[in-house]
């Protein structure tokens, strides 16, 4: 397939040379031009001066960019240039009002709008095994799903436009009250006089395994928090969580709560530290 990729961030990047590797035709965009000269460099294909040529008779657009106002940008710059009948697949976290309002745009001009936020970090989209949720028309996501695939181990369609961001942000708030336990445990396994290794090899196989324990426990023990997935992001996120919580009439009590810590973990300079980062402000002097 004939297929276009904006966003060569830590995510987009090997997400798009997996659909490089999978046999797709690709031209790819990205704000920092060298970025996507890098990555046809590495990859092949073709980059883009602009999101336009980057889309010109592209089959497929696909974005991982950054905000709403992101997707709305690149989204109305592609439009017109996509072959009839395209499928536009966002995997940026946004909104559930913005993936409704770029499917029914896409629509009136003969497109598909599939929203398609991913979980699984960074190491996910290096490996190829991100989990990817999904809203839209089920035509629209019956095209995307084998591309995408290249880049998922699971790839499921939710419902109708915005549910998979709607699912997005049950996942985002399952991972903010998870670490938030998990940097309590820690916390408190260290001021009771254990050892944090014994602990998680005492635990870690019990009713109190997750995949964050597995995956974070010994690094936040040792104050690494480089791993991904920044708390300016997660709190973008968890923005978006609670504004839709407002207007549903949900009451996310705990996901409010942690919000607040991970702004304390932003004041502390740790914008950039991953979401395990949590631990620190429990721990600072």
């Amino acid at each position: 397939m004939k297929v276009a990729f904006a966003g060569l961030g830590v995510m987009g990047f090997p997400m798009a040379g997996h659909l490089a590797g999978a046999g797709h035709e690709m031209a790819v965009f990205n704000r920092s031009p060298q970025k996507a000269e890098r990555w046809v460099g590495a990859h092949g294909g073709r980059a883009g001066d602009s999101v336009a040529a980057a889309a010109a008779g592209a089959q497929m657009l696909i974005l991982c960019v950054g905000n709403d106002d992101d997707v709305r940008g690149v989204v109305a710059q592609a439009l017109p240039a996509l072959a009839p009948g395209a499928v536009i697949v966002d995997h940026t976290t946004t909104s559930a009002r913005v993936a409704r309002e770029m499917a029914a745009l896409a629509a009136e001009s003969g497109r598909a709008f599939v929203d398609a936020p991913v979980s699984g970090g960074q190491a996910g989209a290096e490996n190829g095994q991100l989990t990817i949720m999904c809203g839209g028309d089920q035509a629209a996501y019956d095209r995307a799903a084998p591309v995408i695939g290249a880049y998922a181990k699971a790839v499921r369609r939710m419902g109708e436009a915005g549910a998979g961001q709607l699912t997005k942000m049950v996942n985002q708030i399952c991972i903010a009250g998870l670490v938030q336990g998990l940097s309590e445990a820690l916390h408190f396994a260290r001021r009771a006089g254990l050892d944090p290794d014994e602990v998680y090899e005492a635990i870690s196989k019990g009713a109190a395994q997750s995949w964050q324990m597995d995956n974070r426990w010994k690094t936040m023990a040792q104050g690494k928090f480089d791993f991904g997935f920044a708390v300016d992001w997660m709190r973008k996120d968890l923005g978006l969580v609670l504004d839709e919580a407002q207007a549903n009439g949900a009451r996310l009590d705990v996901t409010a709560l942690v919000d607040g810590f991970y702004a304390e973990v932003q004041a502390m300079g740790g914008a950039r530290w991953d979401t395990s980062s949590l631990v620190a402000r429990l721990e600072r002097p």
